[in-house]
Protein backbone atom coordinates (compact mmCIF):
# COMPACT_ATOMS: atom_id res chain seq x y z
CA UNK A 1 0.00 0.00 0.00
CA UNK A 2 2.84 2.17 0.73
CA UNK A 3 4.17 1.60 -2.91
CA UNK A 4 0.34 2.93 -4.28
CA UNK A 5 0.44 5.82 -2.55
CA UNK A 6 3.84 7.13 -3.18
CA UNK A 7 2.69 6.47 -7.48
CA UNK A 8 -0.74 7.86 -6.99
CA UNK A 9 0.72 11.16 -5.54
CA UNK A 10 4.16 10.99 -8.13
CA UNK A 11 1.20 11.20 -10.71
CA UNK A 12 0.10 14.30 -9.29
CA UNK A 13 3.35 15.40 -9.16
CA UNK A 14 4.12 14.99 -12.76
CA UNK A 15 0.57 16.42 -13.97
CA UNK A 16 1.65 19.34 -11.83
CA UNK A 17 4.91 19.93 -13.41
CA UNK A 18 3.97 18.92 -17.08
CA UNK A 19 0.10 19.79 -17.11
CA UNK A 20 0.32 20.03 -21.18
CA UNK A 21 1.53 16.45 -21.83
CA UNK A 22 -1.06 15.38 -24.03
CA UNK A 23 -0.70 18.73 -26.64
CA UNK A 24 3.17 18.87 -26.12
CA UNK A 25 6.11 16.03 -26.25
CA UNK A 26 8.78 18.26 -23.88
CA UNK A 27 9.08 20.26 -21.12
CA UNK A 28 11.93 22.08 -20.18
CA UNK A 29 12.62 23.62 -16.94
CA UNK A 30 15.21 24.80 -14.41
CA UNK A 31 16.63 23.35 -11.04
CA UNK A 32 19.23 25.23 -9.59
CA UNK A 33 22.00 24.64 -12.49
CA UNK A 34 20.36 21.80 -13.28
CA UNK A 35 18.55 21.45 -16.77
CA UNK A 36 15.56 19.30 -16.59
CA UNK A 37 13.40 17.52 -19.25
CA UNK A 38 10.08 15.81 -19.24
CA UNK A 39 9.85 13.83 -22.66
CA UNK A 40 6.64 12.00 -23.82
CA UNK A 41 8.37 8.74 -25.87
CA UNK A 42 4.66 6.91 -26.01
CA UNK A 43 0.98 7.75 -25.77
CA UNK A 44 -1.32 5.08 -25.41
CA UNK A 45 -5.18 5.15 -24.39
CA UNK A 46 -4.44 4.44 -20.71
CA UNK A 47 -0.13 5.02 -20.22
CA UNK A 48 2.00 7.67 -20.90
CA UNK A 49 5.69 6.67 -20.89
CA UNK A 50 7.90 9.70 -19.80
CA UNK A 51 12.04 10.19 -19.96
CA UNK A 52 13.11 12.35 -17.31
CA UNK A 53 16.67 14.03 -17.72
CA UNK A 54 18.59 16.19 -15.41
CA UNK A 55 21.81 17.15 -16.70
CA UNK A 56 24.74 19.70 -15.42
CA UNK A 57 23.40 19.50 -11.87
CA UNK A 58 26.29 21.20 -9.61
CA UNK A 59 26.40 17.84 -7.07
CA UNK A 60 28.42 15.24 -8.00
CA UNK A 61 26.38 12.36 -6.73
CA UNK A 62 23.16 13.43 -8.58
CA UNK A 63 24.67 15.41 -11.93
CA UNK A 64 23.34 13.00 -14.43
CA UNK A 65 19.58 11.74 -14.10
CA UNK A 66 17.74 9.38 -16.20
CA UNK A 67 14.57 7.38 -15.41
CA UNK A 68 11.90 6.54 -17.32
CA UNK A 69 7.99 6.51 -15.82
CA UNK A 70 5.10 4.90 -16.85
CA UNK A 71 1.86 7.06 -15.98
CA UNK A 72 -1.31 4.97 -15.67
CA UNK A 73 -4.23 7.33 -16.35
CA UNK A 74 -6.76 4.78 -15.53
CA UNK A 75 -5.22 4.29 -11.83
CA UNK A 76 -3.68 7.92 -12.03
CA UNK A 77 -0.65 6.28 -11.05
CA UNK A 78 3.10 6.82 -11.89
CA UNK A 79 5.66 4.00 -11.40
CA UNK A 80 9.41 4.05 -12.30
CA UNK A 81 10.14 2.15 -15.06
CA UNK A 82 14.13 2.22 -15.63
CA UNK A 83 16.03 4.32 -12.99
CA UNK A 84 19.36 5.06 -14.47
CA UNK A 85 20.37 2.11 -16.75
CA UNK A 86 18.12 -0.80 -13.89
CA UNK A 87 15.39 -2.00 -15.72
CA UNK A 88 12.63 -4.01 -14.60
CA UNK A 89 13.10 -4.13 -10.70
CA UNK A 90 11.33 -6.53 -9.07
CA UNK A 91 8.94 -5.34 -6.30
CA UNK A 92 11.01 -7.60 -3.06
CA UNK A 93 14.29 -8.81 -3.31
CA UNK A 94 16.16 -11.66 -1.19
CA UNK A 95 19.35 -10.23 0.62
CA UNK A 96 21.88 -10.19 -0.30
CA UNK A 97 21.34 -10.81 -4.27
CA UNK A 98 23.77 -10.97 -7.17
CA UNK A 99 22.82 -7.32 -8.15
CA UNK A 100 23.10 -5.64 -4.52
CA UNK A 101 19.79 -4.32 -5.16
CA UNK A 102 17.46 -3.46 -1.78
CA UNK A 103 14.82 -5.68 -0.46
CA UNK A 104 12.12 -2.70 -1.69
CA UNK A 105 14.17 -1.51 -4.65
CA UNK A 106 11.28 -0.71 -6.24
CA UNK A 107 9.65 1.53 -3.77
CA UNK A 108 12.66 2.99 -2.91
CA UNK A 109 13.38 3.86 -6.50
CA UNK A 110 9.80 5.52 -6.70
CA UNK A 111 10.32 7.63 -3.47
CA UNK A 112 13.39 9.00 -4.60
CA UNK A 113 11.25 10.21 -7.61
CA UNK A 114 9.03 11.74 -5.20
CA UNK A 115 11.09 13.45 -3.32
CA UNK A 116 12.84 14.36 -6.75
CA UNK A 117 9.88 15.76 -8.62
CA UNK A 118 8.62 17.47 -4.96
CA UNK A 119 12.07 19.42 -5.44
CA UNK A 120 11.33 20.50 -8.70
CA UNK A 121 7.87 21.40 -7.58
CA UNK A 122 9.50 24.13 -5.25
CA UNK A 123 12.64 24.65 -6.73
CA UNK A 124 11.74 24.52 -10.50
CA UNK A 125 11.78 27.90 -12.79
CA UNK A 126 10.83 28.21 -16.35
CA UNK A 127 13.93 27.99 -18.74
CA UNK A 128 13.51 31.63 -20.83
CA UNK A 129 15.25 31.41 -23.78
CA UNK A 130 16.64 34.72 -24.69
CA UNK A 131 16.00 36.35 -27.78
CA UNK A 132 17.41 39.30 -30.05
CA UNK A 133 14.58 42.44 -29.52
CA UNK A 134 13.03 43.26 -32.68
CA UNK A 135 13.90 46.08 -34.38
CA UNK A 136 11.71 48.22 -37.29
CA UNK A 137 13.08 47.70 -40.76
Amino acid sequence: TELHAVCDANYARLLRLFPDYENRNTRDFLVGTAKVRLTVVERCRYTTIFHVHQQRAESRWLGLLCVEVRAYHDVRMLEVGVFQSHRQVAPRYQYPNNQMFAQDEKYQQNRFLADWLEHCLHNGRAALEVRAPMTDL
